[in-house]
């Protein structure tokens, strides 16, 4: 049988040491196939962003594995080594703190370019200007910096950066958190058309509507537990636990049924 493209066992990860020890992350296991999304859903520190670093070889867990199609993505204390490097990319939450403040979104998305192909700067920046593009930065914005485009310009550019090495999967943390309503349903659209592309995405947020509108198999996730998953619109109609059915009580019923803009600020998990 094939393996998954992405997949973790057992993983768990605990902070601090003797009585401040904390277990963040408790014995999760979950899987993404080719040119799947797949939603991670909980409160504020129920361990998501935790799992999304160990998942992109971020954090190293004290336990369990993560493997990129069968194969173990350490070796030794290299996480991704060799090719493997470019096959998995994150958009981390905060755009802005992600993104090197001395570089123009051309420079960012170019030096990326490069990496991936190994080919002159002209080149690589008339790749990059194209890519940009495609996220709707123009060849003017392409040439600002972080501080001069707006939160949503600044995650489109973190999108296109993580696209220009060709990655395989994308893990999105909280990826509509930090940037206005306004710009969060043009993110969605983004996401759902490099879906269709075929590019595989692990979905990370504490917004429903999102989860719901861009996954295809959603996991719950609480204290560092998953306590449910399955089939997105099984989780929502007829969930199973408790706490899945007390999440998706506590959301007004409008704001599960479109990502827009709106519906996605009144669907947002504590």
């Amino acid at each position: 049988m094939k393996p998954p493209l992405l997949s973790a066992t057992d993983i768990s990860v605990t902070f601090g040491s003797g009585d401040a020890r904390v277990r963040a992350v408790r014995d999760i296991s979950l899987s993404v196939g080719d040119g799947e999304s797949v939603g991670i859903v909980g409160e504020s520190g129920s361990g998501k962003s935790t799992l999304a670093r160990v998942l992109v070889g971020l954090e190293s867990p004290e336990a369990g594995t993560v493997a990129l199609r069968g194969r173990p993505i350490f070796s030794g204390s290299q996480a991704y080594p060799g090719a493997s490097r470019r096959e998995v990319q994150m958009v981390f939450q905060d755009p802005y703190t992600s993104l090197n403040p001395r570089m123009t979104a051309l420079a960012t998305v170019s030096e990326a370019v490069r990496f991936r192909r190994r080919c002159p700067r002209a080149e690589a920046d008339g790749l990059a200007l194209e890519l940009l593009g495609n996220m709707g930065i123009g060849a003017q914005d392409a040439r600002k910096k972080p501080r001069q485009l707006s939160g949503g310009q600044r995650q489109r550019v973190s999108v296109a950066r993580a696209l220009a090495v060709e990655p395989s999967v994308l893990v999105a943390d909280e990826p509509t958190s930090a940037i206005d309503q306004s710009a969060q349903a043009q993110l969605l659209n983004l996401f759902n058309g490099l879906l269709r592309r075929g590019l595989a995405i692990v979905l990370i947020s504490h917004s429903l509507a999102v989860i719901r509108y861009l996954s295809s198999r959603v996991y719950v996730m609480r204290d560092g537990a998953f306590v449910e998953h399955g089939p997105t619109e099984r989780v929502f109609t007829d969930p199973q636990h408790e706490y899945t059915r007390m999440l998706i009580a506590s959301i007004p019923s409008k704001a599960l049924r479109a990502p827009e803009a709106g519906a996605l600020a009144a669907s947002r998990v504590p």
